[in-house]
């Protein structure tokens, strides 16, 4: 055998095995550990069967789709979020659409802001249900505007909300979980957890500090295994998170969603999220190209990713100007 000929043909092999892993990257929609878990892991319908599932925000977007996905999962649902009417209706779909009963959905109104009320929430679960097997940190609000434009008022909100009111649920929470020896706590994070990007400085910072916590808090209970405690960072979404953002002052909201054909399904999002629950991956980025590329260049790039989000930035800017200066101009 010609050893020349054969070495060019392992040669081409693994070039063309490159290649189709390109092509597969190009076309993925989360990180490669949990493309895995979905392809050989474990099955949400497998795993979280009977359990008891707390989500917080559960009244719209991740929160509320996630709550519709479960319901089919036989779980014992908690929905908490503010609006009670919305939590009401959310349940109503669920029993419709799920394979639950009226005793098997909580419904929980809750202030995340409400520090002072987070222990008694946590009681009312457990009187109800028992025990609470998964706590989903769902509850946010984002913003859309400039540094110099933004008051403080609206980086101490969120601050409050994105991060404060979570740790605080979860510091009342985790005894039970300790108690228990197992429980996952799973926070929906953002890409903006790991990258920054312009108009989003609070919001950026709530999330940072929030990646910081939990991956701090997995640290410290490492002598409970049973215990899981999962990052979940979405890109770009369907749902209505940009219309509720913050803008320069906290009395402000953006007030418009705008185009959202260029972001992920809110379903097929929350699909993931299952999937990374079951199989207790301990962090997930769940993003279409080009934010999951992004993504992995700010991790082990971050020179290569610095040079894209400046350019990526400085139009986001100069869209967001274009959009302000067009809804100040009077009609003639």
């Amino acid at each position: 055998m010609n050893w020349e000929l054969l070495l060019w043909l392992l040669a081409l092999c693994a070039l063309l095995l490159l290649v189709v892993q390109l092509l597969r990257f190009l076309r993925a929609d989360g990180d490669l550990t949990l493309l895995w878990a979905e392809w050989q892991g474990r099955r949400p319908e497998w795993e979280l069967t009977d359990m008891v599932v707390w989500v917080t925000g559960a009244s719209s977007g991740i929160g509320e789709e996630l709550a519709y996905q479960l319901s089919k999962l036989g779980v014992s649902l908690v929905l908490s979020a503010r609006r009670v009417h919305e939590l009401e209706r959310v349940k109503r779909r669920c029993l419709e659409n799920g394979n639950l009963k009226e005793k098997d959905i909580l419904v929980l109104p809750l202030d995340l802001t409400d520090t002072g009320s987070h222990e008694a929430a946590t009681e009312a679960v457990l009187q109800e249900f028992g025990r609470i097997d998964i706590l989903v940190n769902n509850s946010g609000i984002s913003q859309r505007s400039l540094c110099m434009d933004t008051s403080l008022d609206v980086y101490r909100k969120l601050i409050e909300l994105n991060y404060l009111g979570t740790v605080s649920l979860t510091k009342c929470v985790l005894p039970h979980m300790i108690e228990r020896k197992q429980g996952k706590i799973v926070t929906v994070n953002s890409i903006l957890g790991i990258i920054s990007a312009p108009l989003s400085t609070g919001y950026c910072a709530s999330k940072h500090a929030l990646r910081g916590f939990f991956n701090g808090l997995r640290t410290e209970l490492a002598a409970y295994p049973g215990i899981i405690v999962s990052n979940i960072c979405p890109g770009p979404v369907q749902s209505n998170i940009v219309e509720n953002s913050l803008a320069g002052e906290v009395t402000k909201t953006i007030a418009n969603n705008g185009d959202q054909s260029h972001k992920m399904a809110t379903s097929r999002c929350v699909r993931l999220m299952l999937i990374s629950m079951a199989n207790d991956l301990k962090e997930v980025w769940i993003s279409q190209q080009p934010f999951l590329l992004v993504t992995y260049l700010w991790q082990y790039m971050p020179t290569w990713a610095w040079w894209i989000t400046s350019k990526m930035g400085k139009k986001r800017i100069e869209n967001f100007k274009s959009d302000s200066v067009s809804k100040t101009k009077k009609p003639f």
